[in-house]
């Protein structure tokens, strides 16, 4: 008589698993991505970052130095931010 033999099940949850680990890098690179095209577009967004995730616009700030070798988004910023805070002040002291 023959035996069937089952079939071994590790492959299938192989599949599945590597499935799954690409979907979530996938989504992983999205929200990295979505993230950094608002730090690169937002002066704003990279204000609110300043305030409360500093570390975060730090990294963003070397690696476009890094890459560019260029700072000059920092200092523009700096300088808005200052700008924006002197006459916020001079504003509600009067």
């Amino acid at each position: 008589m023959l035996h069937k033999s089952s079939r071994p099940g590790y492959k299938r949850v192989i599949k599945k698993t590597a499935l799954w680990l690409i979907a979530a890098e996938a989504i992983g690179f999205g929200v990295t991505y979505a993230g950094w095209y608002r730090l690169n577009t937002n002066r704003d967004f990279r204000h609110y970052v300043k305030e409360n995730y500093p570390t975060i616009l730090e990294s963003y700030y070397q690696l476009g130095e890094f890459l560019g070798g260029d700072s000059a988004i920092r200092s523009l910023d700096e300088q808005i931010w200052v700008q924006q805070r002197a006459v916020g002040e001079s504003g509600t002291k009067s």
